[in-house]
């Protein structure tokens, strides 16, 4: 019942006595519960049985106590279970009679259908709303600032070895409490409660905490779509077999943890009462990973990128929620060597090379052939040609060509080698020297008159093309190598078309460098041109993926719009062709990447399950998988014939907004809104190492060809390389007997960390 009862935040529980008892009237010389009784009833308008109960209470005491000044009787307190009695509809529940049966509103009845009682009850019982001082006890604010901030000193209190895993679990509770304090209405509560302990939460929250802050009302929690995900999905913690015995063990005695100086600790009514507002949480919200692990053989970063919504973002196993590194061991080894080439092909490849060597005269053009045949790369497995997707069974000229570019340009490719960079000194000459050989030049081009950005560029594989789509729908194309662009005219036959010299009449006689490409209806976020002809042709296709849902492929010999590929239902982020180019893939914020072919106008896979919009797709170099970037803060690996995800990566803070893939196949990097780069291990699903260092978002990865230089763009104006071999991090401790000081072991390798200490950055304004 809603009855009017002390604050629950009075240290002794009980009001203190009346100042002025005559003020109070007949009601005076009543006991705390006929007071209680009384306010209920003026505050419900019942006149008549308060009129009743005061003429009781006036029969009831003597005439010769009339007029005369009650004794102030001496403030005593009761316990939380005396005043539940006392206040409370209270029935024992058979199972156990000291639990009232009707202290939850929502299971009256329930309880009262099971008990027999007449219907008219149950009606009235029912529309008087929460029932018993359990209910009542649990909306006090003070609760919830009193538990979060002993929470918070047992954990600082904790041992050294242990603070850090139990650190991960304030998050949650922290989030819970004040979306609890804004749907009960305690606005000005929630808002201090924010105040006094956002601060001291991970600085990898404050995006989440940031938006939490924007909730203040009742209707926002329902309405609000990180609110809902907090209430309706539990939020995992990991934590080892000790420390959880620990947690537990404060819990519900409080024992543990105590900070220097506290006193008494966390006993007392209040601190039970904090305790229990944590337990409610923790029982209702929070799902525990316990590990066999011991609590030093895990890295302190690792407790707390282990957290989160684990259950939505990580596929299930056999019907059971697991964690991405155990899903990802699920899944068993990929494939990642690169793709074989057909021994037709190969064999057609080395005669072109030995023939232009002998016509050119080129005497490095002898060791052509020893690049032509590339050993297995060591820990790889390298597909069959079973293996990859369905493509031509025979090769073309352009095939040929094509490989034997690749050969010429692995030969005479600039090897990019950072780790010289650690020995030369930048202050003489000679490392100046070794220094411009270990990193890339520069050639920048420069967008002018675009009031409203370029929202994507390309170049084409031959260096020969330049390609930029637009907020006002269109695509502007530019010949690199100053050659006019031309396209076909419009006013000609198709039977009149019978060989190239009468193919080449009906090109347009004028022309220039650049060219726009109109037919989208919406920003054009992302192109690509065809990969076919490789280094050594220019491409004949180009892709574009736009705003308006579709995805359209361009003739670059007729300069028109061939296909639009429809299905999507929302914009398409971003389109990437197959190293094959016969299929391309595209990601959307309908929350899917799909698999195309140029043949067909239906998607020919869609790879679903990210929670949010699919911001970035790209191929693993040999075809065989698909890479996709979401907003829901993970990456994942698809198969991409049988579409099954492979991998999921799950460590990120924010938005993923890009991912590039490694030449040789073996890493994946990713990078978005939280502003730091992590390289995964593709083999394993594990994170290599984080890199930070911009201080804005990151929106473009790319690898060097001999994937050692990683090179990112950001939203803070500059270009970045980092070192994608070097081990990040503090170096590790030597070792005593066989195990290593800093806590880790050969089973539990430390995620290493690249702090600001990027190889050379780029100011791009």
């Amino acid at each position: 019942m809603s009855a009017a009862t002390p604050a629950a935040s009075t240290p002794d529980g009980a009001s203190t006595p009346a100042a002025n008892p005559a003020a109070e009237g007949p009601s005076s010389n009543t006991s705390a519960i006929d007071r209680m009784v009384l306010e209920y009833l003026r505050s419900r308008g019942h006149k008549d049985p308060e009129k009743i109960l005061e003429e009781i209470e006036r029969s009831a005491t003597p005439s010769d106590d009339q007029g005369k000044q009650p004794e102030t009787t001496p403030a005593h307190s009761i316990s939380q279970e005396e005043l539940v009695k006392q206040l409370a509809i209270f029935a024992q529940k058979p199972a156990n009679p000291d639990e009232n049966a009707l202290k939850d509103g929502t299971n009256v009845l329930q309880e009262l259908s099971t008990m027999g009682n007449p219907q008219n009850i149950q009606n009235l019982i029912s529309s008087i709303g929460p029932v018993g001082a359990e209910e009542i006890l649990s909306l006090d604010p003070t609760d919830k600032h009193q538990g979060f901030r002993e929470l918070q000193s047992w954990v600082d209190g904790s041992l050294d070895m242990y603070r850090p895993e139990f650190r991960p679990i304030l998050f949650p509770i922290f989030c819970h409490f004040y979306l609890d304090l804004v749907q009960q209405g305690f606005r000005e509560a929630a808002q201090d409660f924010y105040t006094t302990f956002s601060h001291s939460l991970s600085p990898i929250h404050q995006t989440t905490l940031h938006h939490l802050s924007t909730i203040t009302l009742p209707y926002h929690v329902q309405t609000d779509e990180v609110a809902q995900r907090f209430r309706s999905e539990k939020y995992t913690v990991r934590m080892s077999r000790s420390g959880f015995s620990l947690l537990i063990g404060w819990l519900t005695e409080g024992f543990g943890g105590e900070p220097t100086g506290t006193g008494e600790g966390f006993s007392g009514d209040k601190g039970k009462r904090g305790r229990a507002a944590i337990m409610r949480v923790v029982n209702n919200h929070l799902r525990f990973d316990v590990t066999s692990s011991s609590t030093t053989s895990v890295s302190p970063r690792a407790w707390e990128e282990s957290t989160g919504f684990l259950s939505s973002v990580v596929p299930q196993t056999n019907g059971s929620t697991t964690d991405a590194s155990t899903y990802n061991a699920s899944k068993g080894e990929l494939k990642l060597g690169p793709a074989p080439i057909a021994e037709e092909l190969r064999t057609e490849t080395e005669r072109t090379l030995r023939d232009q060597a002998l016509v050119d005269h080129d005497p490095g053009a002898q060791y052509d052939i020893h690049y032509a045949r590339q050993a297995p790369l060591t820990g790889l497995v390298s597909p069959a040609i079973s293996d990859l997707p369905p493509h031509p069974p025979s090769f073309r000229s352009v095939d040929v060509k094509r490989e034997v570019e690749k050969v010429r340009d692995a030969r005479k490719r600039i090897r990019y080698d950072p780790s010289v960079l650690n020995s030369a000194n930048a202050n003489t000459p000679q490392g100046a020297a070794v220094r411009a050989r270990a990193l890339p030049s520069i050639c920048a081009y420069t967008f002018h008159d675009v009031g409203e950005g370029v929202p994507c560029c390309e170049f084409s594989p031959d260096t020969s093309l330049l390609a930029a789509g637009f907020s006002e729908s269109y695509i502007r194309l530019w010949s690199l190598k100053g050659e006019k662009l031309k396209g076909m005219r419009s006013d000609f036959q198709t039977t009149s078309i019978r060989d190239v010299s009468s193919l080449n009449k009906i090109r347009e006689k004028g022309g220039s460098t650049t060219r726009k490409l109109i037919g989208h209806s919406g920003p054009v976020y992302s192109v690509a041109f065809d990969p076919v002809g490789g280094s050594a042709s220019p491409p004949r296709y180009l892709l574009s993926a736009s705003a308006d849902a579709t995805t359209r492929l361009w003739s670059l010999d007729t300069m028109t719009n061939v296909v639009a590929y429809r299905g999507h239902q929302n914009p398409v982020w971003d389109v990437k062709w197959s190293p094959m180019g016969i299929y391309f893939a595209t990601a959307s914020r309908d929350r899917t990447a799909r698999l195309w072919s140029t043949d067909r106008t239906s998607a020919l896979r869609i790879y679903a399950g990210h929670l949010s919009d699919v911001n970035a797709v790209g191929f693993h170099p040999n075809s065989l998988y698909l890479g996709t970037a979401s907003s829901d803060g993970t990456a994942r690996l698809w198969d991409v014939q049988r579409g099954a995800c492979v991998r999921v990566f799950y460590r990120h803070d924010d938005i993923v907004s890009t991912l590039a893939f490694s030449p040789d196949g073996r890493y994946l990097a990713t990078a978005g809104e939280d502003l730091a780069i992590r390289l995964w291990d593709l083999g394993s699903g594990r994170c290599v190492k984080k890199m930070t260092g911009h201080t804005a978002s990151v929106y473009s990865l790319a690898f060097s060809a001999e994937s050692s230089l990683l090179v990112s763009g950001g939203a803070d104006w500059t270009v970045r390389c980092w070192d994608v071999k070097a081990a990040g991090g503090l170096p590790t401790k030597a070792r005593e007997n066989g195990a290593t000081v800093n806590g880790t072991s050969d089973e539990h390798p430390p995620e290493k960390e690249e702090t600001t200490e990027n190889i050379e950055t780029y100011a791009s304004r």
